[in-house]
């Protein structure tokens, strides 16, 4: 049988092949799509076999079986087809036009897949003989390597086995790692807050490489949900596209482009709307605006200014975010998203939009207003990648059938593992987070039911620390105790001093 581990070693095995010649932002793309290619190289061939034993090699009937399945391959698409020619001199072009094979033959799933990725780059590879030998020694790493299902045993391996890589290399790329990855356990937070049901829609408006949809849709056991989601990021899309296909999501439907001035997920002339959004937009995006403002009229130093009237979807009626800090533009976005009825969200942001003024402030306070925000939850400093920024997490909702908002500070000690290059969210860390807000929990220095009065009184301030009071009072000290001890010290001092001095007579040194 073929492990989790067994799969994780060929993929580091795999990254040796590229180590100190392409940087692994770079790399990762490669390896990750080989990886897709051999498991659906694997799985194609064990299908195909089994209806030649079916059906006593009768290829017609054979041919039409696998016709029905989840993909098609052709012959010159696959992996044992590459790794026979891997001594090729044009093996890179061979295997750009396996991954465009792939492409033609399912557009419906995995178009465009893999466009953003050229086996044949001199700029990452080098010169040819040096690119051959990488590329050699990457099937030679892959072909030990056997992903049949009868192998792999759980469905779920060869998927969380992607998920892992894609972790280890956002860990690997530091702050760009950030830009495609979700830390696995604060998607998981993000996930169980907003409750996925069976017939919901869930969509991540910057769904990166997929992960926290994914993590929604497996709180569904059914799987009766639908996944919509957009990234920019062509080469992030992919991943995610990829990714949703090895976990079995064959129906997502997942878009290419910014979110904020080109939307996709649109129902006529509108936004589509969710029962679930989820999202980790990037913290405080700068220049956000920037694909309205082709509309928009200059002033007279020629200058051009967002203004609400610019957007169609009349997603910033509440006010215009600061250019500099888009925070707040995807939670009108994604607010905007939301069913009306039994619409659920939560999206991770930076601390800043808890207390930041201006037009942050006036669209946090009528946000309070129209009662669309629910819990509030703190996170430790240093959970994600590339940044130590602490992070919070908004759950918001329509239709609440309450008014007060619940403040969770879960950043303190004992909140969560501290790592060597990352702080972890343990298990027990997220289900206390989590029945302290399905429970509505109070508890003394670490949650707390503000009522709308309490948050005006604040001037709709949310910063945690105003509502969860963290302070420990120090212990008194004992005046008298300290004295007696000093007083002893000092006597002690006096003993050693007077020994010192004798010591120093008998040597003659005084």
């Amino acid at each position: 049988m073929t492990t989790r581990r067994d799969i994780e070693q060929v993929l580091w095995n795999a990254c040796d092949s590229f180590r100190g010649k392409i940087d692994s932002s770079r790399y990762k793309d490669y390896i990750l799509s080989m990886l897709f290619v051999k498991y659906l190289s694997d799985v194609s061939k064990e299908k195909r076999e089994e209806y030649f034993r079916q059906y006593e090699g009768d290829l017609r009937r054979v041919e039409r079986a696998m016709g029905r399945e989840r993909f098609a391959l052709d012959e010159q698409a696959t992996f044992d087809y590459l790794y026979d020619n891997r001594n090729d001199t044009e093996i890179g072009q061979k295997i750009n036009v396996a991954l465009r094979k792939i492409e033609d033959h399912n557009s419906g799933k995995l178009r465009n897949v893999f466009r953003a990725i050229d086996f044949n780059s001199q700029a990452d590879f080098g010169e040819p003989k040096e690119k051959n030998a990488t590329l050699r020694n990457l099937l030679e790493d892959f072909s030990r390597l056997d992903l049949s299902p009868s192998q792999l045993g759980a469905a779920d391996v060869i998927g969380d086995a992607y998920e892992y890589m894609i972790a280890m290399f956002a860990s690997d790329a530091g702050k760009k790692g950030g830009e495609f990855f979700t830390p696995s356990q604060v998607s998981e937070l993000v996930a169980s807050l907003v409750q996925p049901r069976e017939n919901d829609r869930i969509y991540d408006p910057t769904c990166g490489s997929g992960g926290l949809l994914l993590k929604a849709y497996k709180k569904v056991p059914s799987g009766k949900v639908a996944i919509y989601g957009q990234e920019m990021n062509q080469q992030t899309w992919a991943l995610c596209t990829m990714n949703m296909f090895l976990h079995g999501v064959d129906d997502a439907r997942i878009w290419q482009g910014d979110t904020l001035s080109n939307p996709h997920n649109i129902d006529g002339d509108s936004l589509m709307k969710f029962q679930v959004v989820v999202a980790n937009p990037p913290f405080s995006l700068d220049k956000w605006d920037s694909g309205f403002l082709a509309g928009a009229e200059a002033d007279s130093q020629g200058k051009k200014k967002m203004s609400a009237e610019l957007d169609p979807y009349h997603r910033f009626d509440l006010g215009v975010p600061p250019t500099s800090k888009g925070d707040y533009a995807f939670v009108l976005h994604m607010l905007a998203s939301l069913d009306a009825e039994n619409g659920r969200m939560a999206v991770v942001l930076p601390h800043g939009v808890l207390f930041r003024g201006a037009s942050e402030g006036r669209i946090r306070r009528q946000l309070v207003e129209m009662n669309l925000l629910e819990a509030v939850v703190g996170l430790p400093a240093n959970l994600f990648y590339g940044t130590g920024i602490p992070a919070c997490i908004l759950v918001f909702r329509k239709n609440r059938p309450r008014r007060d908002v619940l403040f969770i500070d879960a950043s303190g000690e004992g909140n969560f593992e501290k790592g060597k290059n990352q702080n972890i969210l343990r298990d027990s860390d997220i289900a206390r987070i989590v029945d302290t807000y399905r429970a509505w929990r109070e508890e003394p220095k670490y949650s707390h039911a503000a009522s709308f009065d309490e948050i005006r009184e604040n001037d709709f301030n949310l910063n945690i620390p105003r509502y969860v009071d963290t302070f420990e009072e120090e212990e008194l000290v004992d005046i008298d105790e300290v004295q007696q001890t000093i007083a002893g010290i000092e006597a002690e001092l006096a003993e050693v001093q007077a020994q010192m001095t004798k010591y120093l007579e008998e040597l003659g040194l005084n």
